[in-house]
């Protein structure tokens, strides 16, 4: 990944610091502040204890009818709420049974995020000891549905919302967000929300949920977490003529004037925030998502998600089912329906991991992996019309225009769908598949469920139980010839958690293509024989706070070793460490 990005940069890599921006993060003065002086007017803020009605509604110090006695009298909490103490474990249950009541994913939806604003520390408890639950209702496939209907349900702001009217101001902008100390930044333009097309600025779903699940299955603390979104206009008609949409009604601004407007803001954030704060790019649609990349890669700590988050987490997968399979990754031929940023980024790194295990060049890893889009299998014959990110992959090959015939012709023994379209594994395509491997790898990995190339049940039935299976939102097992089958998710949320805690314990500076590859053998490593026994390629997400950290070691040692931690010195042992950072969720006492 790091070879395409450098070649798009004219050569400059991750590693070499770009002398344009310092580690102090002192980026260029553009507002002018370096030149104030004594007459200016300040003013002098104060910080009270939280007490009475006030501590009530602040989610952070709530804890409902948790209060003992004694915080009651010390807080000024007689008589505003009942008598009754109940316990936090309580509270929980009383809770988890009352989700359990609606019929409805998106009302579960409603109800868990109004209880983050209501009870942030009971919020975090519910996610944390009911992960596998909960999972796809705070995150796919339930999120995309929260998308769709933001406008509607919207409540009260979560994160921060910057548009072209705050165009000069963003640093301002930043400085009205109450926390002053940022470790992550999840921010997307909304654009390419999931396999939904473009959603403006209802897409402030994907950042809210992305930074609940860092606290939940990777340990950052909660107000170090800040949700963005970026309203530069919207190209959706639907949403354009909705009088409760509640972002700018007018068509999406493209260029140099989008460019600039992403430049100020990564200028801001980084004066605002220093450089260590991790900015994690989140749907952005694939020309602006590998532009911006490339462009800030050298320069901040940035991260994409649909690229690189997703990338690591397959490699994972392909990584672990080779206990399945056997061989080695160089043993296999990959084929992946959909090239766009998802799809090209897995390809590169399962090269980059392939060249790294078999000492084979990169160039040569490449042709090991074929992709096909809606034009078809992509060759060299077609190399002067492809986008730039999809050249390393045309290989020299007579023309193919459909998948079916893609199958037949490279007879890959792992195929992988990224193409945002449902319903395209065929059962004609999955026994293709099946004709000429024992054990077919399938992933279908668009999301939501509405969108996955095939089902678990298909997947299982038409290849007669023999196939390895996973998918990017989850399914249920599946009974087939008296054998029960647990299919994979091959979900960001292993990934990005650990990884961006490991950025953040190690001091990282810059992410490194090394980085995602010790977070996948991490993830890799945490499948045991008898999650294999029942065709598992990923561990269980019950343990995911446990594989989090890991992770989060594994990533921290790799910035070590590269150079590019500036937390000193380096813990001796770095899991430990992990797991001692990690935040928890239980209630504190109060004096």
């Amino acid at each position: 990944m790091e070879s395409v990005l450098k070649a798009h940069r004219g050569g400059e890599s991750v590693l070499d610091l770009s002398p344009r921006w310092t580690v102090g993060g002192g980026v260029e003065d553009v507002y002018g502040e370096d030149c104030a002086t004594e007459d200016q007017l300040v003013t002098p803020w104060t910080v009270s204890v939280a007490s009475g009605y006030s501590l009530l509604r602040d989610p952070h110090h709530n804890k409902g009818l948790a209060f003992n006695e004694k915080e009651r009298d010390a807080h000024y909490l007689r008589g505003l709420l009942p008598p009754a103490i109940i316990s936090q474990e309580l509270q929980e249950k009383k809770l988890m049974h009352s989700l359990r009541q609606y019929d409805l994913p998106l009302h579960k939806y409603m109800a868990i995020m109004e209880l983050e604003e209501r009870n942030e520390r009971l919020f975090y408890k519910l996610l944390i000891d009911n992960v596998e639950e909960l999972l796809p209702v705070v995150y796919t496939p339930t999120v995309g549905e929260a998308c769709q209907k933001y406008g509607s349900i919207f409540r009260r702001p979560q994160g921060l919302y910057i548009s072209l009217k705050e165009k000069g101001k963003i640093l301002e902008v930043l400085r009205n967000w109450p926390q002053r100390t940022i470790q992550v930044i999840v921010v997307t333009d909304g654009e390419r929300i999931l396999g939904l097309g473009d959603l403006g600025c209802q897409g402030m779903g994907i950042p809210v949920g992305k930074l609940a699940l860092y606290t939940a299955l990777g340990g950052v603390r909660p107000s170090g977490c800040l949700p963005i979104t970026i309203d530069v206009g919207t190209n959706n008609e639907q949403l354009l003529n909705d009088e409760f949409y509640i972002g700018l009604k007018q068509k999406r601004v493209t260029g140099k004037e989008y460019y600039d407007f992403l430049h100020e803001f990564m200028t801001a954030v980084k004066q605002n925030y220093g450089e260590k704060v991790l900015i994690q790019f989140e749907d952005f649609a694939n020309h602006n998502a590998f532009e911006l990349l490339a462009r800030y890669g050298t320069t901040h700590l940035v991260f994409n998600d649909d690229i690189q988050g997703t990338a690591s987490v397959v490699l994972a997968g392909l990584v672990a089912s080779l206990k399945l399979l056997g061989g080695t990754l160089a043993d296999h031929r990959f084929l992946f329906f959909g090239a766009g940023e998802a799809g090209t980024g897995i390809a590169e790194l399962i090269a980059i991991e392939m060249s790294k295990q078999s000492k084979i060049p990169l160039e040569e890893t490449r042709k090991m992996i074929w992709l096909v889009d809606s034009k078809g299998l992509i060759v060299n014959s077609r190399k002067e019309s492809l986008q730039h990110f999809k050249k390393p992959w045309a290989h020299e090959h007579v023309p193919v225009h459909n998948l079916l015939d893609a199958v037949k012709a490279i007879k890959p023994t792992a195929l992988i769908g990224t193409s945002g379209v449902g319903k395209t594994f065929t059962k004609e395509v999955v026994e293709a598949i099946a004709s000429f491997n024992q054990k077919p790898l399938i992933m279908a990995l668009s999301n939501p469920t509405s969108q996955s190339e095939c089902t678990a049940e298909e997947a299982y039935t038409w290849t007669e139980g023999r196939a390895i299976f996973a998918s990017g939102s989850p399914f249920n097992p599946v009974e087939f010839n008296g054998k029960r089958f647990v299919p994979g998710q091959a979900n960001n949320a292993y990934i990005f958690p650990g990884l961006g805690f490991g950025l953040v314990i190690s001091g990282a500076i810059r992410v490194h293509d090394d980085m995602l590859l010790a977070a996948s053998e991490a993830l890799a490593g945490q499948v045991r024989d008898e999650h294999c026994d029942k065709g598992m390629i990923y561990p269980p997400f019950s343990n995911i706070r446990k594989i989090s950290a890991h992770i989060a070691a594994n990533v921290a040692a790799k910035a070590y070793e590269l150079g590019l931690a500036t937390r000193l010195p380096r813990p001796a042992d770095l899991v430990k460490y992990a797991e001692s950072c990690m935040y928890t969720p239980s209630y504190r006492s109060y004096r």
